[in-house]
């Protein structure tokens, strides 16, 4: 893919427009916000921090945890799906591979998100992505509107894509896999013909931060001009920070496999150099999103 049209296919995945369910997720803030942490209690004669203070607090931890524990899957599913495509020589038995690699994944994330709410959320984003992918990304019956050379039929490579996404959408439909955010992610970018997987990663967690800041908005902890200073000062050196340290992160799904078998390979570093949850107090708060008397957000 030439760097113009990977260009235009980051443009469409930032539109704030897409249906993938994040306008109703806080991923914490909502229940952060209403257990008073925004809220300075202490009698100190020091004016109080203010509002757009507490935020960048919450910005930077959640988006610190958020980071060392979701980037290593989008990093994992988007170089299974790539290597894939790549492959010249497809076969069933190969797209049944990459959809059980998939799985573990998403059983992997499953079982190290630690709450329920945050299981849910990012699930019903996950799936959101994939139904985008079939119904927003495809190629529209409009041969009269299109180049001609772009109202033929699909590549073989675009084909091949669409079947893997429909066959794992239909997966999580049956629940025989949940179908998480950051593995739907993955897919999404590496499908789309994304080739840089750092531009995918750093894509996702802007996103994520951009996802808070309107939360917060909504919230109304602060305005919609703070937030978009927030994301023009604030929100770029904390999502270059993370990228430094999380972009390399893995599950070891890709990295530890034998090429010729598939097996896992042992690894003793595979636990210093995985994913992780960095704070605590937020995921014990997020747990506790639906215990709120009233709610507007799912998340």
């Amino acid at each position: 893919m030439d760097s113009d049209h990977e260009a235009y296919i980051l443009l469409l995945l930032s539109d704030s427009n897409l249906p993938t369910g994040s306008f109703v997720a806080s991923a914490g803030l909502e229940s952060y916000v209403t257990h008073g942490f925004f809220t300075d209690l202490a009698s100190l004669p020091v004016p109080p921090p203010d509002k757009m203070d507490y935020t960048v607090n919450f910005l930077r931890d959640s988006l610190s945890s958020y980071a060392y524990s979701a980037l290593p899957f989008v990093l994992d599913a988007h170089t299974i799906v790539e290597e894939d495509l790549r492959c010249t020589q497809a076969d069933e038995d190969a797209a049944e591979r990459v959809l059980d690699r998939l799985k573990e994944l998403d059983e992997l994330y499953e079982v190290m998100t630690l709450n329920h709410v945050s299981r849910r959320a990012s699930k019903t984003q996950g799936v959101a992505l994939l139904t985008l992918f079939s119904k927003g990304f495809s190629k529209p019956r409009l041969t009269k509107h299109l180049p001609v050379s772009d109202s033929s039929s699909v590549t073989e490579s675009e084909a091949r894509a669409a079947t893997l996404v429909e066959r794992l959408k239909f997966l999580v439909r049956r629940e025989d896999t949940h179908g998480h955010l950051p593995i739907c992610w993955g897919v999404l970018t590496a499908s789309l013909g994304l080739s840089s997987v750092e531009r995918s990663q750093y894509l996702h967690l802007f996103l994520q931060a951009r996802s808070l800041l309107s939360a917060s908005v909504r919230l109304n902890t602060i305005g919609p001009y703070a937030a978009q200073q927030l994301l023009l000062h604030t929100v770029r050196p904390l999502v270059e920070s993370e990228m430094s340290r999380c972009k390399h992160l893995t599950t070891r799904h890709v990295t530890s496999r034998d090429p010729t078998t598939g097996d896992m390979q042992e690894d003793e570093d595979a636990a210093l150099h995985g994913p992780a949850m960095t704070w605590p107090l937020g995921e014990i708060l997020a747990a506790r999103h639906d215990l709120q008397h009233s709610r507007i957000f799912n998340s």
